[in-house]
């Protein structure tokens, strides 16, 4: 039947549908973050961060993050004369996504310019480009990640460092002599150990010149175009670290074979592979036999970053929740207005929030680690802390937020779809849930001041709420037991986290969000839903805070 108010044979038209989110400072639409870079110190990079946040939200960036997935990367290991190339295309959108990017500094600000607030401020910067476009922000955040190891050997950062730190983004693939800037990569997994790092079975062959030759296979390489990668390999020694460029100065592949692109199901626009080093050259990063305390220093950082992006894609989600709930009607009112979605919104606000909260208290601690050693052992037990329980809750936020949209939510061409794909990501990138969990009793174990100051930390806000106070003496009482049983590591690692969020929100969010996430998240009555929000707590002021000021 013709829809109402069209004539027979007309087309209908299209009523009650949300306009796009687009064309807005996604910095400014978020108070949050703006009450975080106010807190810790970062108030410097205000307009930095306006501008990213107008880059992100702008309809253009948006457009190109769909394009670079709807066009994922390409291999091509051969040319059309047979020789061997390993080359990898890419669409043009993600090249200029990752120039954007880049041109802002999200990967080198806080070691570009170090001071009060700056590894907050860069955190913030991946925050946001996370929520527009995940697959930029892995060689992004690996770039990160890997200029403070760098700077430890005086040659190799004399040969990387302007390159990696540069603000330039220079796409073609090839020597690094002349480029403008480069990115970094790491090849760690191998098929037989995964998170075992332990089980590493390349062999590095010592060339005698200050040079090895590494033979073996990587089960995980992502971003395989990168310039220089860090990576794993074993010789007389044990396992120690090597530095590799991707290129040698001929212009050849350097010893590096892609065997093939993961199919993966999120994350599309980057590139991620199986490889072969068939004799590639590299230099040793670090004390030999050392390599996984290497690797590890490099995790911190990445865990930490993985923290933040997820809380940036828990946002994005949220925000994009509470836009459609403000504009679209169902039984005669706006769903904004509607008690039952009021209830979802709002605490999907919490939680996005809470996430928010403790992944930049933790980069604050970073950036105060060289003056304080409580908050450099808060930041070392924080870092998986953050790392396991923001990803965790990031797949339940995103579905959660999707089906606000209902069918609208469910197909490619609403973003809602591909941060679907990828929310489960960031649970398994750098260690899964069981690895994470482990490393929290590893630091327990062998850095016990982390625990003073993480209790520090959660008695800072002590007698402010009696709810808080008793779930406090209640994680007190039954600390030793679920340290010293590994099978309880995961419920350990949850009940820390979610101290340490309730004592951030207590301190620094308004008082009607601390009150909800209390009374539920450490309520003891929480069943993990959304929704399920007490009558006494302010869902109609809450579920607000979900909607992106724009």
């Amino acid at each position: 039947m013709p829809s109402a108010g069209s004539a027979p044979g007309q087309a209908h038209h299209v009523t009650n549908q949300v306009p796009p989110l687009a064309d807005y400072d996604a910095y400014a639409a978020d108070p949050v973050l703006k009450a975080a870079i106010a807190a810790f110190d970062a108030g410097w990079a205000d307009e930095r961060l306006h501008e990213a946040g107008r880059t992100v939200g702008a309809a253009e960036t948006i457009e190109m993050a769909r394009l670079a997935n709807r066009h994922g990367p390409e291999l091509r290991s051969h040319d059309r004369f047979g020789n061997r190339i390993d080359q990898i295309e890419f669409h043009p959108a993600w090249h200029a996504l990752m120039a954007r990017a880049i041109g802002q500094e999200t990967h080198a600000l806080a070691w570009n310019r170090p001071g009060p607030g700056a590894q907050v401020a860069r955190a913030a910067l991946q925050y946001l480009w996370y929520g527009c476009e995940s697959g930029i922000c892995c060689p992004i955040s690996m770039t990160y990640s890997a200029i403070p190891v760098l700077k430890q050997d005086r040659a190799r950062w004399a040969e990387w460092g302007a390159l990696i730190s540069s603000k330039s983004y220079d796409k073609s693939q090839g020597p690094a002599a002349g480029k403008a800037g480069a990115t970094v990569g790491m090849a760690m997994t191998e098929t037989q150990g995964g998170s075992d790092l332990r089980q590493t079975q390349t062999i590095a062959y010592d060339n005698r010149d200050g040079t090895y030759s590494l033979h073996g296979s990587k089960w995980f390489f992502s971003v395989p175009h990168s310039d220089v990668f860090l990576t794993l390999a074993r010789h007389e020694e044990g396992i120690s670290c090597f530095v590799v460029p991707g290129w040698r100065q001929d212009g050849e592949r350097n010893g590096i074979a892609i065997q093939r692109l993961k199919d993966k199901c999120g994350n599309r626009s980057n590139a991620s592979s199986e490889v072969e080093f068939r004799g590639a050259i590299g230099h040793m990063l670090g004390d030999p036999g050392r390599g996984l305390r290497t690797s590890l220093s490099m995790n911190h950082n990445t865990r930490l970053d993985i923290a933040a992006a997820s809380a940036g894609l828990m946002r994005q989600a949220v925000m994009l929740a509470g836009h459609h709930a403000q504009h679209r009607t169902a039984f005669q009112r706006l769903l904004i207005d509607q008690p039952i979605m009021q209830n979802v919104l709002a605490d999907l606000a919490i939680e996005a929030e809470a996430a928010a909260w403790l992944a930049f208290r933790l980069f604050a601690a970073v950036d105060r680690q060289e003056q304080s050693e409580s908050e450099k052992l808060l930041a070392r037990i924080g870092a998986p802390l953050a790392k396991y329980w923001v990803a965790k809750r990031t797949p339940a936020v995103v579905v959660e937020a999707l089906e606000c949209h209902g069918g609208n939510g469910f197909i490619e061409e609403n973003p809602m779809a591909r941060h679907y794909r990828e929310a489960p990501l960031n649970s398994v990138w750098e260690g899964s849930g069981n690895v994470i969990c482990l490393d929290v009793l590893r630091s327990l174990e062998r850095e016990p001041g982390s625990l003073q100051a993480l209790r520090a930390e959660l008695h800072a806000v002590s007698g402010q709420d009696r709810r808080y106070d008793a779930a406090l003496q209640a994680l007190e009482n039954d600390l030793q037991d679920l340290i010293r049983h590994e099978g309880q590591a995961r419920l350990l690692t949850e009940r820390l986290a979610l101290m340490l969020q309730g004592a951030l929100l207590i301190r620094h969010a308004p008082h009607a969000v601390a009150d909800a996430f209390v009374a539920t998240r450490l309520g003891g009555h929480w069943s993990g839903q959304f929704g399920d929000l007490p009558l006494a707590v302010d869902a109609v002021t809450l579920a607000r805070r979900a909607v992106p000021e724009v």
